[in-house]
């Protein structure tokens, strides 16, 4: 008896080291999504200049990256540029400003360039917590019918893009061609 009491502790000990020493082989970029293979959530929120309301609606009819980003995310100034540049090359980008001031959304977007088709704000972060986000900046691609198909969280920078995101928005875009 008295050697099962002293085998448990140990037990016990290898069992979460077990656990812990995975945990240092997974990648923090793929967190998990219950949104994958559901549809957009359904919204309707201004754009961020204020000149239109938008719904999950307009989010239909082509393959696209949405992208939640905010001016206070640091990363996200890091992750701009590659979206200008890949909204040149015809990438179709929409944006989620995700708990931000609009005030400060306009002022980056004409000072650091607009990729986006469409620019949804969501100040209260409802969009964002109905996607399940956990921060920002988190991409999700969905198909021409507004199912989100794939999520990337962190920076997209040229080297993700190529190896990693450009794959999954080419087979969205071959799945639309009639």
């Amino acid at each position: 008896m008295k050697r099962w009491i002293m085998v448990l502790p140990l037990a016990v000990f290898l069992l979460v080291a077990v656990f812990l020493y995975r945990g240092l082989y997974l990648d923090p970029a793929e967190l998990p999504s219950a949104m994958i293979g559901k549809p957009f959530p359904a919204f309707a929120l201004a754009n961020v200049q204020g000149d239109r309301q938008l719904t999950e609606a307009d989010l239909k009819g082509k393959p696209a990256l949405v992208n939640v980003w905010a001016t206070w995310c640091v990363s996200c100034k890091v992750e701009h540029p590659v979206l200008n540049k890949l909204a040149q090359q015809g990438v179709v980008i929409y944006g989620v400003n995700y708990k931000d001031v609009n005030a400060d959304a306009l002022k980056w977007l004409a000072e650091f360039h607009n990729p986006y088709l469409l620019d949804i704000r969501d100040e209260q972060g409802s969009l964002g917590l109905d996607l399940g986000v956990y921060g920002a900046p988190e991409t999700f691609f969905i198909d021409a019918k507004g199912i989100i198909r794939d999520k990337y969280v962190g920076v997209i920078d040229e080297t993700v893009w190529r190896e990693k995101l450009a794959p999954v928005y080419q087979a969205l875009v071959d799945e639309a061609k009639p």
